[in-house]
């Protein structure tokens, strides 16, 4: 069965929290049950963060999705929850402030055209996507560029 490659869009506080719980576990919104009947171990997962309109990190799903309503993650929305979870392990993490600005690989992703230029951010509107192998691909490198970059930096 192939893999697919996806991109959950969500603010950088419920990235953290991600990072606290050391990208073990991930939920995704309520609305997307049926996106999440079709994620897979071994499918990946990249987290953007809304705000500062960056790529924070890549993953790998290790277990079929599951429903558990324990707070986790914190939405805007009043009564929205992350009901829809599955186990990961991380791949690439940056430190927060250290993201991929989207602006700086727009020319490079597929998935953007879609949208006028001016209009790149709508791409990254809601929660769950599913993203062409090679535009995960180009955003994982930049990020495991990136976190090169800062360990030698050091």
């Amino acid at each position: 069965m192939a893999k697919n490659y996806w991109m959950l869009v969500s603010s950088a506080d419920n990235f953290e929290t991600s990072r606290a719980h050391g990208f073990t576990i991930q939920g995704i919104k309520s609305r997307h049950r049926k996106k999440a009947e079709n994620m897979r171990p071994g499918d990946r997962v990249l987290y953007y963060c809304t705000g500062v309109m960056g790529f924070a990190g890549a993953a790998t799903i290790t277990s079929e999705y599951f429903e558990d309503h324990s707070p986790i993650w914190v939405s805007k929305k009043e009564g929205e929850e992350y009901p829809f979870r599955f186990h990961i392990k991380p791949d690439e993490i940056l430190p927060a402030g250290e993201f991929v600005l989207a602006e700086s690989l727009l020319d490079q992703l597929q998935f953007i055209k879609k949208w006028p230029p001016q209009h790149w951010k709508l791409a990254f509107q809601g929660n769950v996507h599913l993203l062409p192998a090679e535009d995960f691909e180009t955003i994982e490198n930049a990020i495991a560029a990136r976190r090169k970059a800062l360990v030698t930096a050091r």
